[in-house]
């Protein structure tokens, strides 16, 4: 299906999202990506990406609590939808199957 497979963005920030559990958010998941894949990313393209990834049914988002150190503002929360594990896991097959296909030619 067309909307099955996933950005170079797009996985990073599912990942990000997985590493968080339910409470991930934009800024989290910019931080995540930007201190693990060596790789700056607006919050403007992570919320995009999100906003992308919720429209594939990846992840869904759900209001939080608002905070007393925020204003009291809700942060919109992301967790990872069974779908979107399985598409991430067969993301990661396929890159892993592509590395031991080159590496036995590399011998």
């Amino acid at each position: 299906m067309k909307g099955d497979h996933l950005g170079e963005l797009e996985e990073l920030v599912m990942l990000a999202v997985r590493a968080q559990g339910d409470d991930a958010y934009g800024v989290t998941v910019q931080q995540t990506i930007e201190a693990n894949a060596s790789r700056r990313v607006t919050l403007g393209a992570v919320y995009s990406a999100l906003e992308r990834l919720e429209r594939k049914e990846f992840v869904r988002s759900r209001m939080g609590r608002g905070e007393a150190k925020q204003g009291g503002r809700r942060k919109r929360l992301f967790r990872l939808t069974d779908q979107g594990s399985d598409t991430l896991a067969s993301a990661r097959d396929a890159r892993a199957a592509l590395w031991r296909l080159t590496e036995a030619n590399d011998g």
